[in-house]
């Protein structure tokens, strides 16, 4: 793992975030990228030099925001980047390969009801790559203690494990395993991806309505530092997909979450 983004919303969160990733980087040896995407007014009339005033007052943000943070000797860039929240990510990666993408729970929004705010939210939905949340005020520590949540042990992205896969093997965590079947579950689903096996220490199987039901039956008997799941078309999160942001009745973990894709 090399270069870890970090995509950066309000000041009440960004500051925190961003020692997470920096304190989280310090333990992997990677880089961290501090990224804020712009957009500009298109409308007639508009300063001729809108766009650098823009990109300015962004880097200066960014500069401001770094200062206020310990860098631990990890190597901080900054990424002020014009257009939207995921096509800017998607040029950033094609330039210079993010590894994992560690962002606030709520990034810009205030709303205490939300778990997962705009920014997290559709990086969570519409990005390919890893990421990983941080919820508000949460510190980091050495990761002991994984559960990783699914409907299916099928996973065909190739890459998909990666990040669990080197967590694992930095941290080397308890890795328990919570196959939950689902009504609609078929016979391939119970038969394990081999990377998935080979990561487990427990393996439990359970039968509930939906994954995250499984999760709340099973969280506290686990007592996890980090949640895991997979983002598929039909798995974790299926209604929740359908909008940017998710409430806390809808879905909350007080760990960090990490969202991998699973196809």
């Amino acid at each position: 793992m090399k270069n870890i983004l970090v995509p950066i919303g309000s000041t009440e969160s960004a500051q925190n975030t961003l020692q997470y990733a920096i304190d989280f980087a310090a333990e992997v040896n990677a880089n961290v990228f501090v990224f804020r995407a712009y957009n500009a007014p298109t409308k007639a009339g508009t300063i001729i030099n809108v766009n650098a005033i823009i990109e300015r007052e962004t880097n200066l943000y960014l500069k401001t925001l770094v200062t206020s943070v310990n860098r631990k000797n990890v190597e901080v860039k900054l990424i002020a980047s014009k257009g939207s929240l995921i096509d800017s990510v998607e040029n950033v990666d094609n330039e210079i390969g993010v590894d994992l993408i560690i962002v606030g729970a709520k990034s810009n929004s205030i709303k205490e009801e939300l778990f997962l705010g705009n920014t997290a939210g559709k990086l969570a939905k519409m990005s390919d790559l890893p990421v990983l949340t941080v919820p508000d005020s949460y510190n980091f520590k050495p990761i002991t203690n994984i559960l990783v949540a699914f409907k299916t042990g099928i996973v065909k992205r190739k890459s998909g494990l990666k990040p669990l896969q080197f967590i694992a093997k930095t941290f080397k965590p308890t890795v328990n395993l919570l196959l939950v079947k689902t009504p609609e579950y078929t016979d391939e689903d119970l038969e394990l991806n081999k990377g998935l096996a080979e990561l487990q220490s427990t393996l439990t199987v359970t039968e509930n309505a939906t994954t995250y039901q499984g999760v709340l039956e099973h969280s506290k008997t686990y007592n996890p530092d980090l949640l895991c799941v997979f983002r598929r078309k039909r798995g974790f999160f299926k209604k929740l997909w359908e909008k940017n942001t998710i409430l806390k009745e809808e879905f909350y973990t007080a760990v960090p979450l990490l969202i991998l894709k699973g196809k």
